[in-house]
């Protein structure tokens, strides 16, 4: 053990590596050179690349539950839902490849579960079935997921300015499919496009518990 090395010390290191290289560019040896280390003396903390990711997811979902620590509850399951969704999607837009990096890691820290006992037991009370609150959380995270790599993504590749416009799309789509011209036109801003989708997604859900 290398004397002031630390988890957290690690996970930093490894965050600003990804912040400029990408996930493809987040390995061990990269972080230990970020640190001023040898690879080797990582590897009491992370043993590979996926121990790696695993610290770094939960430590954006530590945050996450920081972030809700302000949610004040309404009493209605889905208002907490969205706000965990705000939340979620803001943490991974921190990072470069946020979406990409952190979802189907290993969450380590028990702490950063146990901190959903509280919510698990509202939802419970106003007659939300566990498995119904598993499924919703599920479906929730996997849409912001799809959500943020696709804004990523597209971020990320828009050097050209009019390469998503909208305007471009139609010339050259031409005049004879108006509809599939008319729908390109919904990709608002990226906030307002999100808020409505995730409503969507919220109302499927409330209604499918209704069934």
């Amino acid at each position: 053990m290398v004397k002031g090395l630390s988890r957290e010390g690690i996970v930093t290191a490894a965050l600003k590596v990804l912040d400029t290289q990408g996930i493809d560019g987040v390995t061990v040896r990269a972080v230990a050179a970020q640190l001023g280390v040898k690879a080797p003396a990582l590897y009491y903390y992370v043993h590979n690349k996926q121990d790696l990711l695993d610290e770094m997811g939960t430590e954006i979902q530590r945050r996450v539950v920081t972030a809700l620590r302000g949610h004040v509850a309404t009493g209605d399951w889905l208002d907490d839902l969205t706000a965990y969704a705000g939340a979620l999607r803001a943490e991974y837009l921190e990072h470069r490849d946020g979406a990409r990096t952190f979802s189907g890691t290993l969450i380590t820290d028990p702490d950063v579960l146990k901190a959903q006992e509280p919510w698990l037991r509202r939802w419970v009370a106003a007659g939300v079935p566990p498995a119904a609150a598993f499924d919703a959380t599920e479906t929730v995270t996997a849409f912001v997921v799809g959500f943020v790599i696709e804004e990523q993504e597209r971020l990320q590749s828009s050097a050209d300015p009019s390469r998503y416009s909208p305007q471009e799309r139609d010339r050259r789509l031409g005049p004879e499919v108006p509809l599939v011209a008319a729908s390109g036109h919904a990709r608002d801003n990226n906030q307002t496009r999100f808020e409505r989708q995730l409503k969507t997604v919220i109302t499927g859900i409330d209604r499918q518990l209704d069934s």
